[in-house]
Formats: C-alpha cells, structure tokens, sequence
C-alpha cells in the first residue's frame, strides 16, 4: 500500500468505477475482488479497484484478427 492508496467505501468505489453499489457489493461477496473488513464496514484500496478495472479491459481487434477467426471456424 502507497501513501497515495486511499482506502474507499463500497459506495465511493462505485462512484469510482461508474457502477452501482450492489454491483461492488457483489464482487465483494464472490470475492472478486479484494477488500478489507474494519468492524463491520467494507473497505477497499483505490489501487485494488483501479487494477480490477484494468483486469476487465479487452483489447481492439484488426481486420486481420477478424478474417483469422473466421478462418478457424470453417
């Protein structure tokens, strides 16, 4: 943890990620993510947040990528 980590609520990570609470609420019962319990509070590290958004990230494809896939199906 860095000391520009800030620790988040589940309701401040949804307003960082554009989500709604019950979707990190979520991730956080199926444990897809890592969280911290204080009490009982969760919280979550901005860095762990950012780095499941990140996770999720699907690259561009090409014309060519497309064509070669087209080809494996036939």
């Amino acid at each position: 943890m860095s000391i520009e980590d800030s620790v988040l609520t589940v309701e401040e990570a949804a307003a960082v990620m554009k989500m709604s609470t019950r979707y990190v609420r979520r991730l956080v019962a199926e444990r897809r993510i890592p969280f911290h319990k204080v009490g009982r509070s969760v919280r979550l590290l901005s860095s762990d947040v950012w780095a499941h958004v990140h996770a999720g990230r699907v690259e561009a494809m090409t014309v060519s990528d497309v064509w070669r896939g087209l080809r494996e199906v036939a």
